[in-house]
This record gives C-alpha cells, structure tokens and sequence, in this order.
C-alpha cells in the first residue's frame, strides 16, 4: 500500500490518473469528512483523473493509515499540514485542495497555513459548530458521539450518525449510494474517530475567531453548501463575506454530503472553478458590491 510519512504517522492515499496527458495538469487533492475516508471521493476522482492527477488520502485515525495512540496527535494544524506532507510526498509543489466538512475545515487552514501550495480551495459542507450560540450544543454532541465510540464502537455509532438531520438527504435520494456509506462508516476506527472528535474538532478554533486571517485569504476559493445543512449555512455565507476571493455555490434540496448527493453539480462546478483559477479569471470581490444599495454611484 502507498503511504506518504507526516512526522511520522503514515498517510494511505490513492494517486489516480487515467490520462498520461494529463500528468502535465496541476494535481487534485481531496480531503474527506470525519464520517468519511478516501472513498468518499470516488465519483470526483473518477471524474478528475480523466485530465489530471487526482489523489485522495485517508486522514489520520482512519486505516490503513495510522492511528495515533495519543489525542494530543491530531488538531487543526497537524491535520492542516498532513496535507502538505502527501504533496510533499508526492513531490507536488501546488494544487488544488477540494475538503468537505472536516476536510473542508482543513482546506481552509491549509490556505492559511500554506497558501503558496494551493492553487485553489473548494470548502464545502464548512461550518459544523463555528457559530457561537450553538458552541455548547456543538461541544456537547462532540463528546456524545465521542463516547459512543468507547463505549458501543463504530458499527452502532454509524447506526445513527448516519441518519442525522444533514444525511437524510442523501439516503432519500439514493438509497444504495446512502447503504455503502453507512457500511464504510461502520469499518472505521473507534480510537481513531474517538481521538479525531476530541483532538481536533472539539479544539478547533471558531470560523468567527478567525475573521482576521480570512481576510487576508486571496487563493481563489469555492464555498459550496447544501440548502438543507442547517449547521452550515451561515457560516459559509460568512465566508463567502469574508474571504475576497470567495464565490458560494449553494445546492438545492441537499445535505450535508452534497459531494455523493449531486455529484454532477459538485464535479462541473468545481472545474468550472479551478478552470478559472487556473486562467486567472476568478476575481477577488468588488467593495462596492457591499454597498447593497438599489441605485449607484455615478
């Protein structure tokens, strides 16, 4: 199996291209949710590889990767910068970094941390818990789910996380694609799950708490959303606010893993997006379009 080492912790990933002209290309990398792994993106590296390198890789915590004994090895920068291992790794200089949910958190640090190695940033599904008067709720569900790992493993966590308010969507629309997530979800680790809620999604920092650094974020970025992920649709319409080079796609009648409910809107949307950031086409926002006033200025 391939693995690419980050300080030690081994990182499986899947390095896929179907066409030997597109090695010419600037790579993909695709990080998934915390009730994913890297097949997750299936119907986006099948999709991709067609012209370019697309890799997906499974996050620390989730075999065949490493899990980590300690909960003090995963956060928000260590998960931020595992990205930065694989290219590295894989001896890419810059990509372009698609994330949903937790690894839509992440791409969004990666842009903070190492935003000369990013062509572009797809964050979708971003926002679970950063706003400050669901903080408590967002903690306490955190450590509910956390402690039905120790105490039930991941096969009965997966019972009900993947019926939650945000998946329902997904199981409606496609009931086989919606059964094969659930049954990955059931093969994950329980430490390793256990140890990504407490490390990294119960510390990370609010997306309000961090409005100073997103606004200095000029990597062209794509915010995309489903109209029925209640956690994060004022968040990423925050973001769209904040980071000047930010566009929001929002999708009809989706959830939370709008990846594998629409994969046709998400994959031609996303490259539209990196076509244009490729281009030079994708414009930071024009500061007069937050005047919202009917009549302009002469």
């Amino acid at each position: 199996m391939p693995y690419a080492d980050s300080n030690g912790v081994k990182l499986y990933y899947v390095d896929t291209c179907g066409n030997t002209a597109g090695t010419d290309a600037t790579p993909i990398i695709f990080v998934h949710e915390f009730a994913g792994d890297h097949r997750s993106w299936e119907p986006q590296v099948r999709y991709f590889s067609r012209s370019r390198r697309a890799i997906a890789y499974n996050a620390r915590g989730y075999p065949p990767s490493d899990v980590p004994a300690s909960v003090n090895d995963y956060s928000q920068e260590i998960v931020a910068d595992d990205i930065a291992c694989v290219l590295d790794h894989l001896d890419i200089a810059r990509a372009h970094v698609v994330g949903l949910s937790m690894g839509g958190f992440a791409t969004l640090h990666f842009g903070l941390r190492h935003s000369d190695r990013a062509v572009s940033l797809t964050v979708a599904g971003c926002g679970y818990g950063a706003e400050k008067k669901g903080r408590e709720g967002f903690l306490a569900d955190v450590e509910t789910v956390a402690s039905g790992y120790d105490n039930k493993g991941a096969a009965a966590v997966a019972d009900t996380y993947a019926l939650s308010g945000t998946r329902v969507q997904f199981q409606n629309k496609d009931p086989r694609g919606w059964a094969e997530f659930r049954d990955q979800l059931t093969e994950h680790s329980a430490l390793g799950c256990a140890h990504t809620l407490r490390g990294y999604m119960a510390t990370r920092p609010s997306l309000y708490d961090i409005e100073d650094q997103l606004k200095t974020v000029t990597v062209p970025t794509l915010v995309i959303t489903g109209d029925e992920d209640e956690p994060c649709l004022e968040p990423d319409i925050y973001l769209k606010r904040t980071i000047p080079a930010a566009g929001l796609l929002v999708v009809p009648l989706s959830g939370h893993t709008v990846n594998l409910e629409e994969p046709e809107v998400f994959n031609t949307a996303v490259a539209n997006f990196i076509a244009r950031a490729e281009a030079g086409s994708w414009p930071r926002r024009d500061p007069r379009s937050f005047a919202g006033a009917l009549i302009g200025e002469k």
